[in-house]
């Protein structure tokens, strides 16, 4: 069935994060996480199939910094179309005709002019090579998250609207302060949703931050500003070190015991970000099965 007409009857459930997975498999600082589609897939498809077995309803691919202007870091720069047509192609194999895959799309690392190098047309270019590869790939929608700069998300949804025929979700980060709820370039909740929907996103909503908590309130603000479905998914907590590693503190049961509480703020579409692992998902769909916005 078609993904908008679902959201109109029931919640759907995301994955939760690819790059704390792809770590605990020996992901290093200095690997680029894209070329694992090629070198490791086996990896990636054992990550894929442990969160559909955790019940998610749709995967994301390992993509998230899959664009020209990251992978150029690895100079990997020229296989853009490979390793985003791979990332979907892992996913689709998987997903098979009762899940969804999302491409997942994130920020290119750059800034737009005047304060930084690229321009609009340029930036343009760059997210539609790198979506174009993911709906070639098997893509069934398109996933733009953890967005900053509301200008560069709403190029990425032109670009998505106006090379693909596929659905479009964007999400953005966003923090706590004195004003507010607010992205690193201070846009508030308000004018996040109403300029992500005037770009022609299908579906708006907000990813990573600092745990569910945060994420409940950020949900109940977008609710209150909009009546298009909305995705959520949080991260399991702050980030700790501890001997050396990075640990999220929030547990699967923790998560778990308020995600119903994102459903009533009015979430669509629940997942998890940065943390989660398939026993996060797995928790949080049975605390939100039979739970009504």
């Amino acid at each position: 069935m078609d993904l908008l007409r679902r959201l109109k009857e029931q919640v759907l459930i995301f994955d939760g994060a690819m790059g704390t997975m792809l770590q605990a498999y020996g992901l290093s600082s200095g690997d680029c996480p894209e070329e694992w589609n090629v070198t490791h897939a086996d990896i990636v498809r054992s990550i894929h199939q442990g969160y559909l077995e955790a019940g998610s309803d749709v995967i994301e691919t390992n993509t998230f910094g899959g664009n020209r202007f990251k992978l150029a870091k690895s100079q990997m720069q020229d296989r853009v179309i490979e390793l985003n047509t791979r990332g979907a192609e892992l996913a689709r194999e998987l997903a098979g005709p009762d899940h969804y895959v999302a491409g997942s799309v994130g920020p290119t690392g750059e800034l737009l002019k005047p304060l930084g190098r690229v321009s609009p047309r340029e930036m343009y270019e760059v997210f539609a090579e790198q979506i174009t590869a993911l709906e070639e790939g098997g893509a069934d929608l398109i996933c733009i998250e953890t967005m900053s700069d509301l200008e560069e998300a709403r190029i990425a949804i032109k670009a998505a609207r106006e090379n693909t025929k596929l659905p479009v979700i964007a999400t953005m980060l966003f923090e706590p302060g004195l004003r507010g709820f607010r992205t690193m370039m201070g846009t508030d909740i308000r004018r996040a949703v109403n300029g992500l929907l005037e770009g022609g996103a299908n579906v708006i909503g907000t990813n990573c931050g600092r745990g569910i908590e945060e994420a409940i309130g950020i949900v109940q603000e977008m609710r209150a500003v909009t009546d298009a479905p909305i995705l959520v998914q949080p991260n399991a907590g702050v980030p700790q070190l501890q001997g050396g590693r990075t640990v999220f503190p929030q547990t699967p049961e923790f998560m778990a015991s308020l995600a119903p509480e994102l459903v009533r703020a009015g979430a669509n579409l629940v997942g998890g970000c940065c943390g989660t692992t398939p026993a996060h998902i797995r928790a949080m769909i049975k605390a939100v099965r039979g739970c009504r916005r």
